[in-house]
């Protein structure tokens, strides 16, 4: 059978969807629908054909065209967006079609009609970065259209866009030395910017056309904030600030410079029957960089479980985005610019995944931020952490030094900020590491998680702790919720403390697969190997053990650890009696 012939060439792609469009919709779809179509009609089609594209698809609010050249698809845009800020000068803001176009260059895949490829994908992402009434192109556009068009380009950086795997330099669009930009948005002078990590939840539009819903919406997003505002590093702006925004079209680099938040989340309810579905995303204020996105679906039954629900897995996950955002805009400033918090923020960078080496140099990072503030309680706490897993990977020259040091750096973190949760839980592993009362350990860990129940970290350690106290099931309860909570977080060291779990609870199999993976994401770190040696022997698998053995010597000296923090004489000779079948057989 012939194969069906698949067409590529090199072209310039537009992408454009109206701004809002949604809400448009649901406040008066006949009116919306009627202006949309003029507009097509008038000015879009109009543009299109006059600079030789071809309009490839179209989806209610959006447009895919192609251009065989750089320069009409320039021309194209700005012709449409200085058409469409004339058309706005005499229309309510709430009322405003705005569109917003990104412009990317390259191979795409032509197949009966449509277009595929990168080339496309970059560009209907360029599109989400464009402000209402704007433009955003790839470097490749820029460096094609620079010197041909009267345009100036305002350079946004390298951006991590979804779904595409490299960073993309991208720029947006300035006519006549000005950025294009709609008579909605005026300027507002900007707050200065918290001394942490700051952000704002908007008010969530209700989809549903339904204004009896407007309760649910505006519960969902206080749960929220509530949930965001038990992170104790992260400044969340209060509901009555964020709220004044309620109603409004309203372009997140605004509400950034208002409100003084780098980043801004934003989302949707909609409602159908008994069912609900809530989105969410995440954006950096200043370039508009969309971080994170999700959705999620449930029952009405119960509305309130619902919000909770909700509310905890979106502040899980926002915790480790925020945290990967604050670290790369840190490790972009100039090393003779560092704060106490910059460093910190390199060195948690550095910490995973375990190896001796990262182990030393972010310890190196933490000394220095504590040299600047004494009482940097986070910088102290992973001080400890480095301190601990020294000793326990048999990396310390002097183990009981070590082992005094982090004892003493986890009490100062504890007095420099009690009640932080991330500082209240490194704190409870290092001592439990250290031979301190195991349930008084725990508690400091539930303490952590009553201040914050949606800290994953926190999760991961009460399985840890549940781990050397000999409660298995409860150890594998606590890692899976923490997983929930944050399924992008490092796998390696989650699923070390499960096959742990599962290694006491004399589940071999189960054990091995999950140690297995765990070596995979994280292969530097010791205790895996250890345990995974100890499994295999155990069922008689002892070529594989001796494998193990031979690859955690290229690792550690130790072996077999001195001081063993599981407090179960059980579990302790389960481990040990293990290691010695495999460490025999390695000879």
């Amino acid at each position: 059978m012939e194969q069906p012939r698949v067409e590529r060439r090199l072209a310039a792609v537009l992408a454009a969807d109206v701004a809002g469009y949604s809400r448009l919709i649901g406040a008066d779809e006949g009116d919306t629908l009627a202006r949309l179509r003029a507009i097509r009609g008038d000015l879009i089609d109009r543009r299109i054909a006059e600079n030789r594209g071809r309009i490839v698809k179209t989806t209610g609010d959006g447009l895919l065209v192609e251009f065989s050249s750089v320069v009409d698809a320039l021309r194209c845009a700005t012709g449409v967006q200085a058409g469409m800020a004339e058309l706005n000068i005499a229309v309510p803001a709430d009322r405003r079609l705005e569109w917003r176009i990104g412009i990317n260059v390259g191979d795409i895949v032509v197949e009966d009609g449509d277009i595929f490829g990168d080339g496309v994908n970059v560009a209907a992402r360029l599109e989400g970065l464009a402000e209402p009434g704007g433009i955003c192109v790839s470097a490749r556009v820029q460096e094609d259209a620079a010197g041909r068009l009267d345009l100036a380009f305002e350079d946004m950086g390298e951006q991590a866009l979804k779904n595409i795997a490299r960073p993309v330099r991208v720029y947006r669009v300035m006519m006549a030395g000005a950025a294009v930009k709609s008579p909605s948005q005026p300027v507002s002078p900007a707050l200065p910017l918290p001394d942490k990590p700051s952000i704002a939840v908007l008010p969530f539009a209700n989809m549903s056309g339904d204004p009896e819903q407007e309760y649910f919406a505006d519960g969902m997003v206080e749960e929220i904030i509530t949930a965001l505002s038990r992170i104790r590093w992260l400044f969340v702006i209060a509901r009555n600030s964020s709220f004044t925004y309620k109603g409004q079209a309203v372009d997140v680099k605004q509400v950034g410079r208002e409100l003084g938040v780098r980043y801004v989340l934003e989302g949707s309810v909609r409602k159908a029957a008994q069912r609900v579905r809530i989105t969410a995303q995440l954006i950096e204020a200043e370039t508009g960089a969309h971080l994170w996105a999700d959705r999620f679906d449930g029952s009405l039954e119960d509305v309130f479980d619902l919000q909770d629900k909700v509310a905890l897995s979106v502040a899980g996950v926002i915790e480790p985005a925020l945290r990967v955002a604050e670290i790369q805009r840190s490790a972009n400033r100039p090393t003779n610019d560092l704060t106490a918090y910059d460093l910190y923020l390199r060195a948690f960078a550095t910490i995973f995944p375990i190896a001796k080496e990262r182990i030393f140099e972010a310890l190196g990072l933490l000394e220095q931020a504590i040299a600047i503030d004494r009482n940097h309680g986070p910088a102290l706490s992973w001080a400890a952490i480095c301190q601990i897993q020294l000793v326990t990977s048999g990396w310390a020259e002097e183990p009981n030094t070590t082992r005094r040091k982090a004892s003493v750096l986890a009490r100062q973190a504890l007095q420099a900020a009690e009640n932080d949760p991330g500082i209240l839980a490194n704190a409870a592993f290092v001592l439990a590491l250290c031979g301190e009362d195991i349930g008084a350990m725990i508690g400091l860990v539930d303490r952590a998680l009553t201040l914050n129940p949606s800290f994953a970290r926190g999760w991961y350690l009460s399985g840890v702790l549940r781990v050397f106290a000999g409660q298995p099931d409860l150890a594998i309860e606590h890692v899976e919720t923490a997983l929930r909570l944050s399924p992008r977080e490092r796998m390696g060291v989650y699923l070390t403390v499960m096959g742990e779990a599962y290694f006491f609870k004399r589940q071999f199999d189960e054990a091995a697969s999950k140690l297995l993976l765990s070596i995979q994401d994280n292969p530097g770190s010791p205790l895996a190997y250890r345990v995974l040696a100890s499994c295999y022997a155990h069922t008689g698998r002892l070529d594989e053990a001796r494998a193990i053995v031979a690859r955690l010597r290229a690792i550690t000296p130790q072996i077999v650890p001195s001081e063993l923090p599981w407090r179960n004489p059980e579990d302790r000779e389960l481990l040990l009696s293990g290691l010695r079948l495999a460490v025999g057989e390695a000879g």
